[in-house]
Order: structure tokens, then C-alpha cells, then sequence
């Protein structure tokens, strides 16, 4: 299939492009626009008990108030508010109301802080709208007019709350957009021009994947729409270092491959035919297990992690097509040019270190996966003191962000749990007004509850049969003390509600809880469904039930590792309180996919070496020589491309560029050259059972038969072919190239 790919292209490269260019043009013309979302009950579904109080709320109390935007006054001079300052702030909040700002419905006073220092304006907003980009428009200009009605005055004005945060979150996503693209194209023009010493080649890539980039982002824009999926603004990040990143790993593949092919004699075309016929299986196959691993995101119960699973899927899916369609097409047509002005493609390389290290997994290959396994276990233990946290918004941009001041601001001024109040919506079932007499009884009970501040009735509603409890937590909404004294407030308020009602728990703080309840159900789920999937077809590669079992184990303590590195580097090192709730997951599925592509590139040139004729410690070691040096650049330039997250400056992209890159590097440095070459050196013949996948296609030493790497893996700069494969066979078998 793949050399049928790989005539059609070369064959009409022009074609070929044009297609790409016209779909481009057609996608990006009429894709749809992409909103982010940075409200985090949107993320679950309608059976979690925060968003049911949530359209309880809605329904029983429709016209209550729920600030979406905050602004907090003090004054200049950091003293207590006067008399005369007390007066502005009235002032500001009635002139706000009359500017008839887009979205905002009402406008009232806040409460001043105890130690008199601090007072808010509270305005609502259409809470339908949340997150939307109507919302950030009209917080724009709040806060310019909050600023302009200063003016003149003592007092100093921030605004913050959820609109004024999703505004931070966008300008910060912008930024750190830019910074990320900025260091990935340096990254990657750097890595390919010291890898190749062309010009061409290392700008090619960049250009092919900037047109990629563009469809993807197009169809993804559509399957968001078309199924109804949410949007964040961090996801754009993701991808640009995903197409980026595993665009230029198959172009390296395929590259390494067609340099192979020139130096074993073929004409230019046909070179690249072959390079397609020969790399396609295992681009297909790592890029088949990336889209696997994250399309297991679909089952995820978090709308955030819905949408990424098919918007990552598709990224990787159009890359693939790419990488066999359009990267051969332009090549082709370029022909050896494309190595220009070096003459190093001309002739083999000695991978002289390479070689040194394939000789010592060929003669200690126990050694070796005991020293890498022993690596791979002892980072897996920081995994245990793994702790998470839930404020996403505050995640997503850096403390510096003003709507970040004032939510600290507001925590240190006034309760650290008066920002976000959790609210208990006691509802009658049988359809009576509820008895009022108990309201007193069942709201001493809720503030007794451990991390209870106070509890207090709000309001009842206009038919007399919903109550709201407004309960004060001691702890920021965030928070673990939080989310743990919300569950023992549910628990108190489930089983202490008077006959003939039910209890509803909602807040910030219980939509947190929900959220971990989620996380850990995607845990149980999206994991197992994902190794199997990614078992499945590293077992149609390989033709083994045997290797996809100890390469997903290999694949697991790389993401043991991983996590445990991550936990010491930040909670134990930098002192987070916790990371970020969906790192595990994501952290699993990128970790795992890359992993599985080394991995698979690693066994498939093992394999390609074994059916040579060569012993499994000897196959083993010449893949080491072979395809470490593909391996090792495309490692280095994945991990240096999601290692350009950190730029960003939050939290959570710091902590997922870190965990990601060091993981590729795991996967790369420690597993795809030492313990997977050195396990399957190890079992042996067995690792092939029951397909006999190393049986050799010729006798050793033998001239092999034409193409015998069909499933080869694009090594190092090197490796088989006809021209120069019957000289290695027979330096090998006289022990001067082990």
C-alpha cells in the first residue's frame, strides 16, 4: 500500500501539492471561529450534583445574583477607606450601571472588608454568555471605564471575577501562543540545520507544516461545531507544538530514509518511493497509536479533555497524510538539491557512539535493563506524593494577571471563602412550601460541619419550595481543605434534610469536586482503554502477542517516571500545593503515544535487522547503531518543541511542557534505546510469538533479497539497502562493525 503511496506522489508531485494548497485555501476560508471557554462547570456534565444545583438554581431562583465581574477598590496610599472614598465607590457603582455595557444587567455594591481597607462592585452578567467572547468584550470595558471613574480620586481599582478572568486567559493564551511558536520554529530550524547542514531542509518543514497547521486548526474548528465539543484557549498552544513537533519527527523519518536510499544507489524518485514504502508502516503505525490515545479522550466525563482527544486526533491524522503525501511530493521535486550545500548525505557516517552503545546492549543486555529499569522505577516513586489542584483559571495565566490580584486580593481582605460560597438548595419532593421551623435546626447543622465558617439562610424561593443555604467555607474554593469540607458538607446535608426534601450542593467548590470525581473515572477509563487499543496495533505491527505486552510495560514506567519527576520538580522543589488536575491524563496519553512511536521505530529496525539473520542480541545492538541517531534528533526536537510550553508563563503550560518533554526524553533516551532494544534482546525468538516476526528472509552473509525492510523504520542517517548491506553482513560476522 504504502510504495502505491509513494508512486502516485512522486509520480505527480505537482498535483499533489496543488490539492494540499487548494484544500487549505477551502478549509481556512470556511472554517468556523473557535471561542475558548474558561468556565470550569462547563467541562462537566448535567449528572454531577454542582451542575444540578446549578439549574436549580436557575429555575427556583432566577433573578438571584451571581457576580460575574468584581471590582476592587483601596486606597492609593494602602490605609483605610474614608468616609469621603466610600463616597466615590457609590458614585462609580451608580455610573457604571447607567454606561449600558453589553452583557452586564446589573450592577450593585459589595460589602466592605473587615479591616475596612477594601470594598467591591458587584455586576452580574448573562450567565448563558459565560466564558464567551461577548463576556471578555464587555470586562475590556469595565475595567476601562472602572479606571476612567477613578480618575481624580484616592482609590486604585482592579477588576477581576470570572468575566475579567477569561479576558486575562485570553490575552495571556496570545502571549504565550506567540512565545511558543517563536521557540519552536527556532528549535526545530536550529536541530535540522546542525543535523543536515541544509538550509532547505530545515526551513522545508517549517513551511509544509505552517500549511498543515492551517487545515488542521480548520477541521478541528469544524468537528468543535459539529459536535458540540468546548473550546479552550490553552488547546491552541497544545497544538502548535504537536503539529510542530510530530511533523518534524515523520519528517525526519522519512528523510533519514530517502538519505538512506540516495546512498545505496537509487535514482532520486525512486529513492523516495522506496522511502515511503519502506518508513510507511511504522509512520502509520506510531501516528495510528497517537490518534488512538487520544481519541480514548472521547471517553473522558471532562468537556475540556473531550474536545482535546479529537482536536489532537485530527492534528496528528493530517500530519500523517502529510507526511506520506505531501513532504514525498515536494521533495521529489526537488530532488537531491535539498541536501544543499552539504555533501554529507553522499556517504555513510560512522555513528561511531552509536556503535559503542549498540555493543554494549548486544554483550549486557541484562545489565542494561537493570540499570534502566532500576532509573525508571526510582523516579516512578515521586509519583506517590502526587497531589492536585483545580482552579484552572488561575492555572492558565500568570499571578501578575490583575484578575489573579484580585483574587488574592479578595482572599487575604474578606474570608478566604467568601469569593466563591458554596450554596445548599434545600428542595421540597413533594411540591409544599417547606417548613420554615426547621431552616434554623438545618442551617446550625451545615455550619457545624469541619472548615465551615458560617451558614446562614439566603433566601427562599417565590413558591415557598426551594431554600438557599449560603455556607462560607474557612478555605479558598480551590483548595483541598476546600474540596474536602464540601464533601462533608454534602454528606451533612443529604442525610440531615427534613423529611420530604432533598439537598443540592453547588459552588465553586463543589464543582471542583465533581471535577476530581471525574478525573479520577477518566483514570479508570481512559487509561486501560487506551494501552489496549495501543497493544492492539503494536500486535498487528509486530505480529507478536508477546513484545506490545513488556513495550507497554517499558511505555508505563516512562509515565511513572515522568509523573514522579514532575511531583518533585514542582511540589517538592518549587512548592505548588499540587499540579494541575489534568496533567496525569494528559500527561499518560502523550507519554504513552510518543513513547510507543521510539519504541516502535526501535523495534521495527530491531526486526528489519533480525530478518538479516542476525541473533537477537546482535539485531539488537545494530538497531541501537542504526536508528539511535533518528531516534535521538527526533527525540531532542519533540521534547525541546513541548519543552517551549514553559515559555508561557502559567502554570499549568509550565507544568505540562516540563512533564511532557521529559518524558519524550525518557521514552527516547532511556526506553527506545536501552530497555526496549535490551528486553527484546533478552526474551529472544520468544518476543516474536507466535508470528516468528525475526524469521530471517536470508541466509547470513547473503546477498538479501530486493526491499527486504518494508517495515524498516527510517535509522539514523544509515542502515539497509542494497549497495552496502552485503559488506556490513560480512563485517559484522568477522566482529569489526558490532
Amino acid at each position: 500500500m504504502f510504495r502505491r503511496i509513494g508512486n502516485m506522489v512522486v509520480r505527480h508531485p505537482v498535483w499533489t501539492i496543488v490539492a494540499w494548497l487548494f484544500a487549505a485555501v477551502a478549509i481556512v476560508a470556511t472554517a468556523p471561529s473557535l471561542p475558548s471557554n474558561s468556565d470550569e462547570s462547563s467541562f462537566l456534565p448535567k449528572s454531577y450534583e454542582s451542575i444540578k444545583a446549578a439549574d436549580l438554581q436557575e429555575r427556583a431562583f432566577p433573578s438571584a445574583f451571581t457576580p460575574s465581574a468584581i471590582a476592587l477598590y483601596q486606597r492609593s496610599d494602602g490605609g483605610t477607606l474614608t468616609a469621603a472614598d466610600r463616597k466615590d465607590v457609590d458614585r462609580i457603582t451608580s455610573e457604571l450601571g447607567e454606561q449600558h455595557i453589553d452583557q452586564v444587567q446589573k450592577v450593585v455594591p459589595g460589602s466592605p472588608s473587615k479591616d475596612g481597607k477594601y470594598t467591591m462592585t458587584l455586576v452580574q452578567m448573562d450567565s448563558k454568555k459565560a466564558g464567551q467572547p461577548e463576556q471578555s468584550a464587555a470586562a475590556k470595558k469595565l475595567r476601562e471605564k472602572v479606571r476612567q471613574l477613578t480618575r481624580g480620586t484616592h482609590l486604585e481599582a482592579k477588576l477581576g471575577g470570572s468575566a475579567a478572568q477569561a479576558l486575562d486567559q485570553e490575552d495571556s493564551s496570545k502571549r504565550g501562543q506567540a512565545l511558543i511558536g517563536i521557540g519552536t520554529f527556532a528549535i526545530i530550524l536550529v536541530t535540522l540545520l546542525i543535523i543536515f547542514r541544509a538550509p532547505i531542509l530545515a526551513v522545508l518543514p517549517l513551511v509544509l507544516i505552517g500549511l498543515v497547521s492551517a487545515i488542521a486548526n480548520g477541521l478541528i474548528a469544524y468537528a468543535t461545531k459539529l459536535f458540540g465539543l468546548q473550546a479552550n484557549s490553552s488547546i491552541s498552544s497544545i497544538l502548535i507544538v504537536v503539529l510542530f513537533g510530530v511533523g518534524t519527527d515523520y519528517f525526519l523519518f522519512l528523510m533519514f530514509r530517502y538519505r538512506e536510499r540516495l546512498r545505496a544507489g537509487d535514482e532520486p524518485k525512486q529513492a523516495m518511493i522506496n522511502a515511503v514504502d519502506r518508513v510507511g508502516e511504522a509512520i502509520a503505525s506510531a501516528a495510528g497509536a497517537v490518534i488512538i490515545a487520544f481519541l480514548a479522550l472521547v471517553l473522558s466525563t471532562l468537556g475540556f479533555l473531550k474536545q482535546m482527544g479529537p482536536a489532537l486526533a485530527i492534528a496528528v491524522a493530517v500530519t500523517l497524510v502529510a507526511g506520506l503525501t505531501l513532504i514525498p511530493a515536494v521533495v521529489s521535486l526537488i530532488g537531491p538539491k535539498v541536501f544543499w550545500p552539504s555533501k554529507s548525505w553522499q556517504r555513510e557516517p560512522d555513528n561511531a557512539r552509536f556503535a559503542a552503545l549498540g555493543r554494549g546492549v548486544r554483550r549486557r543486555p541484562a545489565l542494561t535493563a537493570a540499570v534502566s529499569g532500576l532509573v525508571l522505577v526510582a523516579l516512578s516513586l515521586g509519583a506517590l506524593g502526587f497531589k492536585a489542584t483545580f482552579d484552572l483559571a488561575s492555572g492558565s495565566m500568570p499571578k501578575t494577571k490583575e484578575s489573579m490580584v484580585v483574587q488574592d486580593e479578595l482572599q487575604k481582605a474578606y474570608s478566604a471563602g467568601a469569593a466563591a460560597p458554596t450554596d445548599v438548595y434545600l428542595s421540597s419532593t413533594r411540591g409544599e412550601p417547606l417548613d420554615k421551623a426547621a431552616f434554623g435546626a438545618y442551617a446550625k447543622k451545615l455550619g457545624a460541619v469541619d472548615g465551615v465558617a458560617e451558614a446562614r439562610l439566603n433566601q427562599v424561593s417565590k413558591d415557598g419550595t426551594t431554600a438557599d443555604f449560603t455556607v462560607t467555607l474557612k478555605y479558598e474554593a480551590s483548595t483541598e481543605q476546600a474540596i474536602d469540607a464540601v464533601g462533608e458538607v454534602r454528606d451533612v446535608a443529604h442525610a440531615d434534610a427534613p423529611d420530604g426534601t432533598e439537598a443540592l450542593v453547588g459552588g465553586m467548590s463543589s464543582i471542583f469536586k465533581d471535577i476530581n470525581t471525574a478525573v479520577n473515572h477518566d483514570y479508570r477509563t481512559v487509561f486501560p482503554v487506551a494501552a489496549v487499543l495501543i497493544m492492539i496495533i503494536l500486535g498487528l505491527l509486530l505480529r507478536s502477542l508477546v513484545a506490545p505486552w513488556y513495550l507497554m510495560a517499558s511505555v508505563g514506567l516512562g509515565f511513572g517516571a515522568t509523573l514522579g519527576a514532575t511531583v518533585w520538580i514542582f511540589q517538592g522543589g518549587q512548592g505548588h500545593p499540587g499540579l494541575m488536575f489534568m496533567l496525569p491524563v494528559i500527561m499518560y496519553l502523550f507519554v504513552v503515544a510518543i513513547g510507543t512511536d521510539y519504541n516502535i521505530l526501535m523495534i521495527a529496525r530491531l526486526r528489519e535487522e533480525a530478518r538479516e539473520g542476525r541473533d537477537p542480541r546482535e539485531a539488537a545492538g545494530m538497531a541501537l547503531r542504526y536508528a539511535g541517531p533518528t531516534v535521538a534528533a527526533a527525540g531532542f526536537i519533540l521534547a525541546a518543541t513541548f519543552a517551549t510550553m514553559m515559555l508561557a508563563g502559567n502554570s499549568l503550560l509550565t507544568e505540562m511542557g516540563f512533564a511532557v518533554s521529559f518524558g519524550i526524553v525518557i521514552a527516547a533516551f532511556v526506553m527506545a534505546m536501552f530497555f526496549t532494544p535490551s528486553l527484546t534482546a533478552l526474551i529472544g525468538h520468544a518476543a516474536w510469538w507466535p508470528g516468528h516476526g525475526d524469521r530471517a528472509v536470508a541466509p547470513a552473509g547473503a546477498s538479501p533479497l530486493p526491499g527486504p525492510h518494508a517495515a524498516g523504520t527510517g535509522g539514523g542517517g544509515t542502515g539497509s539497502g542494497p549497495g552496502h548491506e552485503p559488506d556490513r553482513a560480512a563485517e559484522d560476522s568477522q566482529g569489526r562493525r558490532g
